[in-house]
């Protein structure tokens, strides 16, 4: 029998090394994630998951290495890092993940109008248009960048503990769309806390403190003897270190 090729990477980190003022938070990653991937990313707090994310998504640069992205990607950051404040209404909100196919400048058409509308109900937002999104609930919140997120139509999701302070019929939702990008053939990449959910969900993990633990298939990369070790390796991290040099 033929053995079936590996797909093609969406991501390669060559000996990459993220952090921020010279301080390293992730230290010289080396890997691929293929197209299609359905990967948690989990680890002790500080362990750079974040900082990962932001690396491939481009907010920031690597101190060192590089990352080759083959198609391109839409973030979503953690919820804290969003501005709830900023005078803006649920439709205009999840409008924005047209900004990258139409422009910061670009004209709504009426199509343009139904796709959002249709975004919306996809994420059981109806009725929420004109709703400030600094009315909304945790759950509410999410539910609308996750409309964003459809619109931005990307090969790629980077999602930052998207299911933190929500409730379980929204985690549950949630998780069923993050399902139909897998099945449609996206590359998924969370951030998330929840083992059994990971174990349930994800056919592979990667386990990062700082360093990686372990990475491949979730039941192997979730023992207790790599959990042990993370946490041991988050207890010794010193935030001043300087970044270290690429290996010879």
């Amino acid at each position: 029998m033929t053995q079936a090729s590996p797909l093609p990477p969406a991501i390669h980190f060559d000996n990459v090394t993220l952090g921020y003022d010279r301080h390293p938070a992730v230290h010289h990653l080396e890997g691929t994630i293929r197209q299609g991937s359905l990967l948690a990313v989990l680890g002790p707090n500080g362990g750079g998951k974040s900082t990962l994310l932001k690396g491939i998504s481009g907010a920031i640069k690597p101190l060192d290495g590089q990352i080759h992205l083959t198609q391109p990607v839409a973030y979503l950051p953690q919820s804290a890092e969003i501005d709830r404040s900023f005078p803006i209404n649920v439709f205009d909100l999840v409008a924005m993940g047209l900004i990258p196919s139409r422009g910061l400048m670009g004209r709504v058409s009426r199509k343009d109008n139904e796709r959002v509308t249709q975004a919306l109900a996809k994420v059981g937002l109806v009725g929420f248009e004109e709703r400030a999104i600094g009315t909304l609930s945790g759950g509410q919140m999410q539910r609308a960048l996750f409309a964003r997120l459809i619109l931005q139509d990307a090969p790629i999701f980077l999602l930052d503990e998207p299911l933190t302070a929500v409730d379980e019929k929204t985690a549950a939702d949630l998780i069923g769309l993050l399902r139909d990008w897998h099945q449609q053939g996206r590359t998924i990449i969370t951030v998330l806390h929840d083992l059994a959910l990971i174990r349930r969900e994800f056919p592979e993990s990667l386990l990062l403190a700082r360093d990686v633990i372990a990475w491949g298939a979730s039941d192997a990369v979730l023992t207790e003897t790599n959990l042990q070790r993370a946490r041991h390796m988050a207890e010794a991290h010193d935030p001043f270190a300087a970044a270290c040099e690429r290996a010879a």
